[in-house]
């Protein structure tokens, strides 16, 4: 689908006319630069070109609604390829343009770059939501409006086991297989292996060989076959969408016999397109609501899509815009409070901004956002969905932190 050349020359020129060119302030106000590093054109470019578009749609709302209380921002965005070296040359310049924030993108560069933005003070509210990045004693300056990868994977899971499994043929006369599907040499995809397997332990499954699926998969027929000896009774994929919906599409076609639990990135308005029957049943726990959906601020994403992207039917779009919208909505905010108190930094923006925000609201159908000096898990409680003809429903809401509130204090931050 994002191949068609129409489709995807319509996309990049689009991107392309939001670049820092087409982001000017209002004469005479002042500017705060920010950075923004999105995947356009690499190994995450599925999902990351929508993203990007959302990115720069909300960078223009916040400007016209006031920007930072009279303040314009300046955006520099930049497409990297989902290369970390490069993500690294466009950080310095982030700095030598004195950004006071970059909103960022994937795990590997994220992780990479978080004791430079620890010892610079710059917040970076990335689109990776590793577990990792959430323990503010090592990695105190990335944030992100988002549940992290290891909590919607324990809850995805955890919501199979609670749903599904006591209606399975095996339940009461064998413990539930599990096996994962990932790219291991991928810092995204491989960020909650460490927590799933041990949820799966704390729930009682056998686990089986991981295999290894690449980013860029069209054929997982070999892996799948390798699968089969250990026969699981669901396995969790951890990659993005056009690589799962090949996976589950040779699950499907091979017989596989598994049904399937699913990273957020890997589960959006095109999987069930693009796997059509296969990805019937697939379940994972998401972090906002999907493009359209009736849930407060989605009327204003709609209208700046419409407004900014024309060229961009409105079916095209993604829950990606919407996550692009909370990460900006949340440095907004940030921003906003520490300015007020009078120390727009980057450790104001961390300690008089999102440090502040106790159960705050965003909108777009995420989780209230809390961050402490302790803790930058936003929430413990997870929605998980299911496709259902082609439709996604809620499951259930997971709540780990008032379900294992032991684990989640003393144990899981930092996984």
């Amino acid at each position: 689908m994002f191949r068609k050349k129409g489709w995807f020359t319509t996309l990049l020129v689009a991107i392309v006319l939001m670049l820092p060119a087409g982001l000017t302030s209002t004469a005479g106000a002042e500017v705060i630069n920010v950075g923004a590093l999105n995947d356009m054109t690499g190994a995450t470019s599925d999902v990351g070109k929508d993203y990007a578009l959302g990115i720069a749609e909300a960078i223009r709302y916040v400007n016209d609604n006031g920007g930072v209380n009279g303040k314009q921002i300046k955006l520099y965005q930049f497409d990297y390829g989902y290369r970390v070296p490069e993500a690294l040359t466009k950080y310095k310049l982030f700095k030598r343009l004195n950004c006071v924030a970059v909103l960022g993108w994937g795990t590997g560069d994220t992780e990479a770059l978080s004791p430079t933005v620890t010892k610079d003070k710059i917040p970076y509210v990335s689109a990776s939501y590793s577990g990792h990045l959430t323990d503010p004693t090592k990695t105190p300056y990335n944030l992100f409006a988002a549940t992290d990868y290891s909590t919607n994977a324990r809850a995805t899971l955890t919501a199979w086991f609670d749903t599904r499994w006591p209606k399975h043929p095996g339940y009461g006369k064998r413990k539930p297989r599990l096996a994962c599907c990932y790219m291991f040499a991928s810092p995204y995809a491989s960020a909650p292996i460490k927590a799933i397997k041990d949820q799966a332990a704390i729930l009682g499954f056998d686990i089986g060989p991981d295999q290894d699926v690449s980013l860029f998969a069209i054929d997982t027929k070999s892996q799948i076959l390798a699968l089969k000896d250990f026969k699981p009774d669901v396995v969790w994929h951890g990659n993005t969408t056009m690589s799962v919906s090949a996976t589950l599409r040779d699950a499907y076609s091979l017989g596989l016999g598994a049904e399937h639990i699913v990273n957020l990135w890997g589960f959006d308005e095109n999987l069930p397109r693009l796997a059509d029957k296969a990805a019937e049943g697939v379940m994972a726990g998401t972090v906002c609501a999907f493009y359209g959906e009736d849930v407060p601020m989605m009327a204003k994403v709609l209208e700046y899509g419409q407004k900014y992207n024309p060229g961009v039917p409105r079916e095209k779009r993604l829950i990606r815009t919407i996550q692009a919208w909370s990460n900006v909505l949340a440095l907004w905010e940030a921003m906003k409070r520490a300015d007020a108190a009078g120390d727009l930094t980057g450790e104001g923006i961390l300690k008089k901004g999102f440090e502040t925000m106790q159960g705050y609201q965003l909108g777009l159908g995420g989780a209230p956002l809390t961050y402490t000096a302790t803790d930058h898990r936003v929430s413990g409680e997870v929605p998980v969905y299911e496709i259902k003809e082609g439709k996604f429903q809620l499951v259930k809401r997971v709540n780990l932190q008032e379900r294992w509130p032991e684990k989640w204090a003393k144990e899981w931050i930092g996984w």
